[in-house]
This record gives structure tokens, C-alpha cells and sequence, in this order.
């Protein structure tokens, strides 16, 4: 082999050899990141941190229930109605010394007399039983 198309090669080696370094560096640096995000917090609602509503449980759902928000609602179904609140809104729910995250997954209450429905196994998980006051907030990813 000539020295010329020798010495390509080897140039041609060391170029992807830095590629795959400058990849692999990269990759280690976004899943470094990924991994030391923590769950979000809460973001401080005005005056003290929490706002107070009234919830219930929405009650066990139907078969093939389906949300205002498009969403299939099954026994295992965890999440909040809210019929202000965008479909979606990642929200912190504390009740007692229980605190969860979750998201709405409804617009359309099925009861009056409170703000927020939880799923059945969200309100069981919670123990709330009837319709109790709970604490919440608006979910924020940490800041990196």
C-alpha cells in the first residue's frame, strides 16, 4: 500500500476516533443530567405555599369511561378532574401526611360541592373518604 493512502487512513481513523469520543462524552453528559432530576416540586402558591379545595372521589370508573380530555379511564386510573385546570397540569395533591404527583385528567365533574374529583384509587391511596379538604399545588421540574 502507498505511504500517501497509509497516511489517509490513519487520518481517517483518528477523525472517527474523535467523533465517537466527543459522541459518547456527550451522551454521558445528557444522561447524567436525566438522572440526577429529581421528582418536581411545588411550585409556591401565593401567601403560604398551598391552596386548599374541597375533593371527593369521582367514584370507581366506568367501563370504557372516557375524559373530556380524551383519555380511557380504567380501575388503575390515577388523576384529578378539574374543570378549569388545562388537561394535563401536573399538579402536587397533599392530604394529611400523604403527598402525590399527579396530572388532570378530566374537565367535567360528576358531583357539586367540591373543586377537584380524584380517581378512586388516587382518593384511596389517600384515604379520603367523602368530600375533604386537601392541599395543592402546581408541579415544577427542579431547575438544573
Amino acid at each position: 500500500m502507498p505511504a500517501a493512502v497509509a497516511q489517509r487512513l490513519l487520518a481517517l481513523a483518528a477523525v472517527a476516533f474523535v467523533g465517537v469520543v466527543a459522541a459518547l462524552a456527550i451522551v454521558e453528559q445528557r444522561s447524567g443530567r436525566d438522572s440526577a432530576a429529581a421528582a418536581p416540586t411545588g411550585a409556591v402558591a401565593p401567601g403560604g405555599g398551598w391552596y386548599s379545595a374541597l375533593a371527593g372521589s369521582r367514584g370507581v370508573a366506568g367501563d370504557a369511561e372516557k375524559t373530556s380530555c380524551g383519555l380511557v379511564l380504567t380501575t388503575r386510573s390515577l388523576g384529578v378532574t378539574h374543570p378549569v385546570l388545562p388537561c394535563g397540569a401536573k399538579l402536587l395533591i397533599r392530604f394529611g401526611d400523604d403527598t402525590v404527583l399527579t396530572e388532570v385528567i378530566d374537565n367535567k365533574l360528576k358531583s357539586t360541592g367540591r373543586q377537584f374529583e380524584l380517581t378512586d384509587l388516587l382518593a384511596r391511596d389517600l384515604g379520603l373518604d367523602g368530600t375533604q379538604e386537601i392541599d395543592w399545588r402546581f408541579a415544577q421540574q427542579p431547575s438544573r
